[in-house]
């Protein structure tokens, strides 16, 4: 089975509930196997914006990478994220980060997402699922990174059955 991780972000409105409705909004192009805990993280980009409830999930698709993003793309619409200030506040981020072993480096694309190495939000919660994962792309695995750089984040809910 391909193992493709989706990070999910959300700092505007019902944080959670946005989340949720992004997961169930996957289907029936895709559908999340496995979801993170749930972690309050601070914002990047403009000061002054709420914190954000980071997570990522496992998925299966049939999808290729390119579709696959731009599925993300038309969620996010769909729960409600419109054009606004880079790194602004936003009810929803999907991103794209990692697709089996692939590797792509191109203007609409780029897999492993190239700054996730360097986000505890993103990096935490994926250790939570895949501590051990090896991509040919990246300097070590979730668990090893989290610790080279210290990365913590606040629990604020367990996976759900």
């Amino acid at each position: 089975m391909m193992a493709i991780y989706v990070a999910l972000g959300s700092n505007l409105g019902n944080r959670e509930a946005n989340l949720r409705m992004a997961l169930r909004h996957l289907e029936p192009l895709a559908r999340a196997t496995r979801v993170s805990s749930l972690y309050e993280t601070d914002p990047v980009g403009p000061e002054g914006q709420p914190q954000y409830y980071n997570g990522v999930a496992e998925i299966v698709t049939g999808l290729e990478p390119e579709a696959l993003l731009r599925h993300l793309k038309n969620i996010e619409h769909e729960v409600g994220r419109r054009p606004g200030p880079r790194w602004g506040p936003r009810p929803i981020d999907l991103d794209l980060l990692l697709y089996d072993e692939v590797v792509i480096e191109g203007d609409f694309l780029a897999i492993p997402h190239p700054t996730m190495a360097e986000r505890d939000f993103v990096m935490v919660p994926l250790a939570e699922l895949a501590p051990d994962l090896v991509h040919p792309a990246l300097p070590g695995t979730p668990a090893s990174l989290c610790e080279a750089k210290g990365f913590r984040c606040q629990r604020v809910r367990a996976p759900r059955a």
